[in-house]
């Protein structure tokens, strides 16, 4: 069983750390809130009084925070992890950050000596508390090889997608995906109610048919054909339009960094940006079919 030190452990990170803690490693988390290190504490973890303590004497350290910069700043600043590690730990940055970050960290870890992946999920909350996440894995064959036990305790599926930072390649371009798709299956429902097509009837016809899609079976947009649908909770989220805005304008970076057209991502960063901005940020990303039904009048 190994030592892991678990930097972030918010609504992601904590049910990660814990299913961690079931597998039977040991585990000390550090975050900026007290009370979200005390559940790792109450499932028996340990506490961190900092970032560079749960990175110190450990076999791995896995990161879930907000953003590149942040990722940047905990692991090359002044009192980065990388300093504070002993040689040969492995680092598992879960966060979804853009490409380019990624990559500079593992390569600012790799010239430090240490094995690095970035290995971002799938799945959701639901995923990280039941570990039925799939992460989307960058990095060398031998990170990838050390990193895979640990994150079998917390998901599912374990995909290796190549070198540094395509980890985060394919998680952009999944969500850049998802949220194309929301938007077409919120249209379409719009249209269905608009000229008389019950909503139950509509899914029963579309999820059996060619214009079936993980967003419509899993997260369908209105309230009844799919019990455990955020629509029939008030659009309270399982994946916030916030979160979704986030990962759709990371895809339109790595668009321009990459001199890719992507016409429906635009549209659909922008059409989430008008739904977020307007004060539905934290509410469930499906819910922007009310945007959808409002703009139809």
């Amino acid at each position: 069983m190994a030592k892991i030190g678990f930097i972030g452990v918010g609504n992601m990170g904590g049910p990660m750390a814990r299913n961690l803690l079931k597998a039977g490693h040991e585990v000390k988390a550090f975050d900026l809130s007290a009370d979200l290190v005390g559940q790792v504490v109450v499932a028996g973890g340990a506490a961190a009084a900092s970032a560079t303590t749960a990175a110190s004497d450990v076999d791995a350290v896995v990161t879930m925070l907000p953003a590149g910069k942040h990722v940047k700043a905990v692991y090359t600043g002044e009192k980065g992890i990388l300093a504070a590690a002993r040689p040969g730990t492995l680092f598992i940055d879960s966060s979804t950050i853009d490409v380019k970050t990624a990559r500079e960290v593992i390569g600012a870890a790799e010239t430090k000596g240490m094995l690095m992946v970035d290995a971002p999920v799938s799945g959701g909350v639901a995923g990280a508390e039941n570990a039925g996440l799939t992460f989307m894995v960058g990095g060398s064959d031998t990170a990838f090889g050390k990193a895979r036990p640990l994150l079998e305790a917390m998901g599912k599926k374990i995909v290796h997608a190549g070198g540094a930072g395509n980890g985060q390649v394919a998680k952009i371009c999944n969500n850049m995906v998802l949220g194309i798709s929301m938007i077409a299956v919120s249209e379409a429902f719009v249209m269905a109610e608009k000229l008389g097509l019950p909503a139950q009837a509509m899914f029963d016809i579309v999820s059996s048919s060619s214009g079936s899609c993980w967003a419509l079976v899993n997260h369908c947009p209105v309230p009844g054909p799919v019990p455990t649908s955020a629509a029939n909770r008030d659009y309270m989220p399982g994946f916030a339009a916030d979160l979704m805005l986030k990962d759709l304008r990371l895809s339109q970076e790595a668009a321009r960094t990459a001199g890719v057209q992507t016409p429906l991502g635009a549209e659909a960063t922008a059409l989430f940006a008008e739904y977020a901005e307007g004060g539905k940020g934290g509410s469930d990303y499906s819910g922007i079919i009310r945007m959808i039904r409002a703009m139809a009048g």
